[in-house]
C-alpha cells in the first residue's frame, strides 16, 4: 500500500526531498544548527498550539521554554467541548518539542537515534503534551469507550477494540516498512488523527510524532523542517486532507500524501528563515 502512494505523489516526494537536502547545506547548520534545532521546535510548537485553538504568540512560547512565562499555570482540565486553557495547551506543545529533540540525533552525529517503538513513543508524547490539561488516569492511555473531544471535521472517531488494534497495525507498519520516512511520517500522522486514541491532545501528538519521525528516519536531519507552520496558516486545508486521508479511500489517502509533502517542502522554506535569522542574530 506505501508503494502505491509513493507512485502516486512521487513527484510531491522527490521536491520535498530535495528542499530538505538543500536545506541541510545553510551556512547556519555549519555551527549553529542547535540555536536552529531549538527556535523551530519553539514555532513548531506555537503552530502546533494554534490548530489546537490556543492562538498564543510566539513570544509566549518562548517565554514558557526559558522559564518566565507559564510558571503560574495551575492543573486545568478538558471541558465537554474539548477547549483547555490555551496556555496550558501551549506549554504542553512546547515540552513536546523539547522532547521531541531528545530524540533526534546530533546533526553531525554517528548511529541510529534510540527511537522507541511506535506504540511507547505514542504514549510518551501524550503524557508529555497533555499533562496539567488531560486528567492524570488518562495520559499515555489509550481509549477505550471513552469518546475522543478534539480534532473535530474527521467523522466519528473508533472506539472499543478498535483503537488498539488500529494502533497495533499502524506500529507494525511503521516499524517494518521501508518506505520512505516522509511516507511513513504523513502516515502516522494521519492514522493517529483518524484513529484519534487519546481523550484529548491528539493533534498535539500526531504533529510531534510526525516530526520525530522526519527527522530521525533521515529526511530531515537538521530537525528544524516546518510543516507546522503551513497547517496553521491554513488550518481548514490540513484538516480537509486529514479528513480525506479518514475515509480511506484511495483518493483521499494520496491528496493527504501529496498535501504532506508539500507542506514539508514549504515547511523547509521556513527553517531556511530561522537559519538565516541564527546567522544575523535576529531572534527574539
Amino acid at each position: 500500500m506505501l508503494a502505491g502512494w509513493v507512485e502516486v505523489a512521487a513527484e510531491s516526494v522527490e521536491r520535498a526531498r530535495t528542499a530538505c537536502a538543500e536545506l541541510r547545506w545553510h551556512e547556519a547548520y555549519r555551527r549553529r544548527w542547535r540555536e536552529v534545532r531549538a527556535e523551530s521546535g519553539l514555532r513548531a510548537a506555537q503552530a502546533s498550539a494554534l490548530l489546537e485553538g490556543a492562538r498564543l504568540p510566539l513570544d509566549v512560547a518562548r517565554g514558557i521554554a526559558t522559564g518566565a512565562a507559564g510558571a503560574s499555570l495551575g492543573p486545568g482540565s478538558v471541558g465537554g467541548g474539548g477547549v483547555a486553557d490555551p496556555e496550558a495547551v501551549l506549554t504542553g506543545a512546547v515540552r513536546g518539542s523539547a522532547f521531541a529533540e531528545r530524540l533526534m540525533p546530533e546533526l553531525a552525529g554517528q548511529g541510529a537515534p534510540a527511537v522507541p517503538p511506535l506504540p511507547q513513543l505514542l504514549a510518551r508524547a501524550h503524557t508529555v503534551v497533555a499533562a496539567g490539561w488531560v486528567p492524570t488516569a488518562a495520559l499515555g492511555r489509550l481509549r477505550d469507550d471513552e469518546p475522543a473531544r478534539d480534532v473535530a471535521g474527521l467523522g466519528p472517531a473508533p472506539v472499543g477494540r478498535e483503537v488498539a488494534a488500529r494502533i497495533d497495525l499502524l506500529s507494525r507498519t511503521v516499524a517494518t516498512t521501508s518506505a520512505p520516512a516522509l511516507v511513513v511520517a504523513a502516515l502516522a500522522h494521519a492514522e493517529v488523527l483518524a484513529v484519534r486514541p487519546f481523550v484529548a491532545g491528539n493533534g498535539l501528538v500526531a504533529r510531534l510524532v510526525g516530526r520525530v519521525l522526519l527527522t530521525c528516519g533521515g529526511l530531515d536531519p537538521t530537525g528544524s523542517v516546518l510543516p507546522e507552520s503551513v497547517w496553521a496558516a491554513a488550518p481548514q486545508v490540513y484538516v480537509a486532507g486529514a479528513a480525506g486521508y479518514a475515509t480511506g479511500t484511495t483518493q483521499g489517502v494520496a491528496a493527504w500524501l501529496t498535501q504532506y509533502a508539500d507542506a514539508v517542502a514549504s515547511g523547509a522554506g521556513a527553517a531556511r528563515e530561522v537559519a538565516d535569522a541564527v546567522l544575523a542574530g535576529r531572534l527574539g
